[in-house]
């Protein structure tokens, strides 16, 4: 029986008259089902399983995922771009003098590193040059390459002005990662000054601190044994800090007492000040000096630690840090006898930072407890029947777990025993539960809804989807936007300016009127508003709370870079089959032209194709068996290759195939006409034609309203498959797609999508197959269906663990949203503080206003991104 190959593929026929369902199939006449991704043919004969496989002949099987140090076989495709190898520019000429591979850091645009490997190729040393976006590396093979660097960084710094090109030196030693916890860090711009001194070290190729997570990620030489300096570094720029390297199986939250404490010991503070306060303010018209010592007495409870913690700085030379401006403004205050003033702005600044600092928790907490579901504990079953309980990251594969009513399933494992409904919405976002019996896989972080259950664990914590979905999320938020490169930039200018323009205030202006008093008063405001801090913190909580929400719905967005590509995207562009569609082969109906019933039908075919272990063959069986048809196994059958079977029932000879199995038999066909999207399987009985079964790939059920739902975005939407023509325009015409382009190979896929860009702009590519990775890749935005191959997920830039279309417009939604709410952050921000500037400068404004719009402003932008959270 032949059939007609569509699995993310151009139609092929070895020969085999079966459908093939490898990603990437070319005849190699072996006789033999070919699972291989990529498949090549090799003489060996036997069944191959490599993702990239190449004629070696060592006659054995490959399981290499790439070969570079061999001399291309023009039909074989690369694993990176989906070129021919003869074509492909990722595997650089032996051939060549000199090859150098850099490491292009803060590259967060597809389209620009396309541009950037153009510009590079040009240069007359450069014999060739390839940019692999999804590992952001530059390979140039070139004459001289050591003295190209200075080029190359203006080549890409002039096209995406971040970027920094970092050469990786030959024969250094491996480069590892290790996560350090920074506990005690209150400071986001504490936190961008410790990040920009540890990226410094010599040591260390990269440094990323993310304040929302308290975790600082450094990749360099056995980063372990930098801990010493670390340490130093980050104590010199805020005291109390403790860096500890991150335990991969503990949990990750602070302790609540810890937290408590520190805000309890800060309320005692702010109570005894603002006690004092008041009585100062009471005796100030009957007992002036009484009142004085008071408020100075207030001003040192208030005040005292943090100008002891501004000299301690001062003498670690951090000058422009919030201790340091504070205490320089209420000092100042002093100075001119302006004591309710100092006072009431500290004990103001206290309050203002104490709720800072809870919001900013708070707002992490939330974010953190809706991603991090790994389990302190588990229950063991013991070899006696007893439950033990123990730490989960002690439970192996192969131990079983008692999971109760309510209970979260702790680790990736199967049921082993007992029947449940399990509520899948953790992790997935799907809100129908699911059932789960004996041999059901279940997944950590889903909730056991019902019955009682023991599971055989399969993973341990550390590989379970619970930490590898909190490790997503991690990492995505020390991936930082560019706006948020921007702030922190920006804010190392933002404070010595104002610093400056305080100074200036204070002196220029008194010169000519002799008024010092007022205009020290002004210059102090200005030292108020000029920590940098809410400006620092708002927008990568804004891009971590967007993160965080996306996981809520099982979105995993791999970096604030993706998540602020997504809201610049002009055209998605998606694979059909296990993206559009689910990717099964079901009846679709079966259609009878002569005297027998539509049941009478289908169970001569699926008498037939009884033994078939094809695709197509499965799905008439299956349909047979859900109808209870009763079919009977055929006295004789001959396969046809490439056309179909021919089987001898009790009916008569039968007949199931293609058009041309009936033309080598002679049935007339003058009555037939195609007319429905799908393979359509003929029948015929006794040498006419008794009618037809369709069997089709079904579409998603919300793929229709997720189409539509872009669409309001003003998003064009188009469909790359390596399907038929009419198959790819019967589905695009079924969702509503704006363009269908059909029968491309996996080459013409990544040139379509180049076109797409050239007309629309930023592109995002969602697909499955392993056949998909170098569309997903070269894209603006990748996307992956969780259900696909894992070389799609891990080219993915966002990863859809529900592998439902409606994944899509929410995730737009998410980053629309996220990079609206941090440039409301920035704006509000700066605008409140130029304007408490002006009115400082025209007499309005005093120091109150000047905390508020420090610390309020800080406050209120942590309190705006969480909103994010709660977005439908």
């Amino acid at each position: 029986m032949s059939h007609e190959h569509k699995r993310n593929g151009s139609s092929l026929n070895c020969g085999s008259g079966h459908e093939h369902q490898e990603h990437n199939h070319t005849e190699c006449s072996c006789g033999h089902e070919h699972q291989a991704h990529n498949h090549e043919e090799c003489g060996c004969g036997h069944e191959h399983q490599a993702h990239n496989h190449e004629e070696c002949g060592c006659g054995h099987e490959h399981q290499a995922h790439t070969h570079e140090h061999f001399t291309p076989e023009p039909y074989a495709l690369c694993t990176v771009c989906g070129l021919p190898m003869d074509e492909c520019t990722c595997f650089l000429s032996q051939s060549a003098p000199d090859k150098q591979i850099y490491i292009l850091e803060n590259l967060g645009c597809a389209n620009c590193a396309s541009k950037m490997e153009a510009r590079i190729r040009e240069l007359p040393e450069v014999e060739d040059a390839s940019i692999i976006y999804a590992t952001k590396q530059l390979r140039v093979t070139a004459h001289q390459s050591e003295e190209l660097l200075p080029r190359l960084q203006e080549i890409c710094s002039s096209i995406e002005s971040e970027v920094k090109v970092v050469p990786r030196a030959k024969g250094s030693k491996e480069e590892s990662t290790v996560i350090f916890l920074v506990e005690n860090v209150d400071c986001a711009n504490c936190a961008a000054k410790m990040e920009q001194r540890i990226r410094a070290l010599p040591e260390v190729s990269s440094a990323t601190l993310t304040f929302a997570t308290k975790q600082l990620k450094v990749t360099g030489q056995t980063p372990l044994r930098l801990l010493s300096q670390i340490q130093d570094i980050c104590s010199s720029i805020e005291s109390g800090v403790i860096v500890t390297p991150r335990d991969s199986a503990a949990p990750r939250r602070e302790t609540p007492a810890k937290k408590t404490n520190g805000n309890l010991k800060d309320g005692i503070e702010i109570g005894i000040g603002a006690a004092l306060f008041a009585a100062g303010l009471l005796l100030q018209n009957s007992y002036a000096s009484a009142s004085v010592a008071a408020l100075l007495l207030s001003y040192v409870a208030l005040g005292g630690r943090i100008v002891l913690t501004a000299l301690k700085n001062l003498s670690k030379g951090q000058i422009f840090d919030e201790n340091f401006l504070m205490s320089l403004a209420t000092l100042a205050a002093i100075a001119i006898a302006d004591y309710k003033e100092a006072v009431g702005v500290m004990l103001f600044y206290r309050i203002g930072e104490l709720f800072e600092h809870i919001a900013v928790e708070r707002s992490r907490n939330q974010i953190m407890d809706a991603v991090d579901m790994r389990p302190e504990v588990v229950n063991l079953e013991m070899e006696d029947g007893s439950i033990q309980v123990i730490p989960a990251g002690e439970a192996q594969p192969g131990d079983i777990l008692l999971v109760r009513p309510g209970d979260r399933i702790p680790l990736d494992g199967t049921v082993a025993e007992g029947e449940s409904r399990i509520d899948t919405s953790p992790v997935t976002g799907e809100p129908v539960p699911v059932k789960a019996g004996p041999g059901s896989e279940v997944i950590s972080g889903c909730v056991n809804t019902s019955g009682q259950m023991k599971i055989r664990v399969e993973k341990p914590l550390e590989e379970s989807m619970v930490t590898r979905i909190l490790d997503s999320v991690e990492n995505a938020a020390a991936s930082k936007p560019k706006i948020d490169r921007f702030i922190t930039k920006f804010a190392r200018v933002y404070t010595p300016l104002v610093v400056g323009l305080a100074l200036g205030t204070a002196v220029i202006p008194s010169l000519f009127t002799g008024n010092w008093s007022h205009w020290i008063y002004t210059a102090i405001t200005f030292l108020v508003i000029s920590c940098p801090c809410a400006l620092v913190l708002s927008v990568p909580l804004a891009f971590f709370s967007g993160i965080g929400a996306g996981s809520k719905r099982g979105i995993l967005f791999k970096g604030g870079v993706s998540l602020e590509a997504m809201k610049n995207i002009k055209a998605i562009v998606m694979d059909k089959t296990g993206t559009i569609t689910k990717g099964n082969f079901v009846l679709q109906k079966a259609v009878s032209l002569g005297d027998l019933t539509e049941d009478e039908l289908l169970a001569l075919s699926a008498s037939c194709e009884l033994s078939s272990t094809h695709p197509i063959g499965t799905s008439i069986t299956n349909a047979a068996a859900e109808r209870n048809l009763s079919v009977v196994r055929p006295d004789a059958v001959k396969e046809l290759s490439g056309k179909g079977i021919c089987a001898v029932l009790p009916q008569g000879e039968v007949l199931c195939g293609n058009r041309k199995l009936m033309e080598e038999y002679h049935v007339d066909l003058s009555g037939y006409f195609k007319e429905d999207y799908g393979t359509e399987v003929l029948i015929a009985l006794n040498g006419k034609l008794a009618g037809y079964l369709v069997i089709a790939d079904t579409i998603k059920e919300e793929a229709k309203d997720a189409i539509q739902s872009l669409k309001k975005y003003h998003i064009t939407t188009a469909m790359l498959t390596g399907d038929s023509i009419g198959s790819a325009e019967a589905v695009g015409k079924a969702t509503g797609i704006d363009e269908v382009h059909a029968k491309l190979l996996p080459e013409d896929k990544l040139t379509k999508l180049k076109e797409i860009r050239k007309r629309h702009g930023g592109v995002m590519f969602v697909g499955d197959g392993i056949n998909d990775a170098p569309v997903l890749a070269g894209a603006d935005v990748g996307a992956a269906m969780g259900s696909g191959a894992d070389a799609a997920i891990e080219a993915a830039d966002v990863v859809f663990m529900t592998s439902s279309m409606e994944a899509i417009p929410q995730s737009i939604a998410i980053a629309k949203a996220t990079g609206t709410i941090a440039m409301q952050n920035v704006v509000f921000a700066l605008a409140i503080k130029i304007l408490v500037m002006i009115l400082g400068l025209a007499g309005y404004a005093n120091m109150w206003m000047a905390v508020f719009a420090d610390t309020g402003v800080a406050m209120l932008c942590v309190l705006n991104a969480i909103r994010i959270l709660y977005k439908k």
